[in-house]
């Protein structure tokens, strides 16, 4: 049994071209993609283009010490220029730094009544600081209007001097308040009878003065 084989067609020479054609520019897109992988826009150590394709310098890279960690940059200390002088602890108080307060137990006392008169001494700075407040820097003055009737130094018995060291924001206060007989004192007058001096609701000012800290406002009260 026979069979019958159609012929083979011949391809043209156009279509063979053409082929050939579009095996070249795969070839040569192929070569493209990889020059393009290889040359990365900005994979340069020279830095990254900018819209135009110029190359923008990239930072030097920081210094790093042996463990690859950049060292820390501390700031430079700046050095104010002091506005007052420095204190330090056990320096002698500044008048500053104290506040003396003259102290009575009553604002008004009655006719029998004596009024017992203390200080108050208050370091409102911030370091211990020392002062003597002893008897002999102790001043207790009471005064009516411009004249002065008392004196606690008019008659004062063995004064003596006594450091001490104040804390703080803690006061201290006499340990003995003073007791005032209501007569007008003189270094004259110490071993014989006084004066009284006027009462029936006659004002008096008690001030206190500590190793030269003078206390302020002064403490008034009333004699019946």
């Amino acid at each position: 049994m026979s069979m019958n084989t159609a012929p083979a067609r011949r391809q043209s020479p156009q279509v063979y071209r053409r082929r050939r054609l579009l095996v070249l520019l795969g070839l040569l897109a192929v070569a493209i993609a990889i020059v393009l992988v290889i040359v990365r826009p900005g994979s340069s150590e020279g830095g990254e283009p900018d819209a135009a394709g110029a190359t923008i310098p990239s930072a030097s890279p920081a210094p790093t010490d042996g463990a690859g960690t950049a060292p820390t940059v501390t700031p430079s200390e700046q050095t104010s220029i002091p506005t007052e002088p420095a204190v330090a602890d056990g320096d002698p108080c500044a008048e500053r730094d104290v506040t003396v307060e003259a102290v009575t137990d009553k604002s008004v006392y009655e006719a029998a009544e004596q009024p017992q008169l203390s200080v108050t001494i208050t370091n409102t700075g911030k370091n211990v600081c020392v002062l003597n407040a002893g008897t002999k820097a102790q001043v207790f003055t009471i005064t009516s209007g411009d004249e002065v009737y008392w004196l606690s130094t008019d008659c004062q018995s063995e004064p003596i001097d006594a450091e001490v060291s104040l804390a703080p924001g803690t006061p201290i206060s006499s340990s003995v308040p003073i007791v005032w007989d209501r007569t007008r004192s003189s270094a004259d007058t110490c071993d014989g009878p006084r004066e009284a001096v006027p009462a029936g609701g006659v004002s008096y000012h008690l001030s206190v003065a500590v190793d030269g800290f003078e206390a302020n406002p002064t403490k008034q009260f009333l004699l019946y």
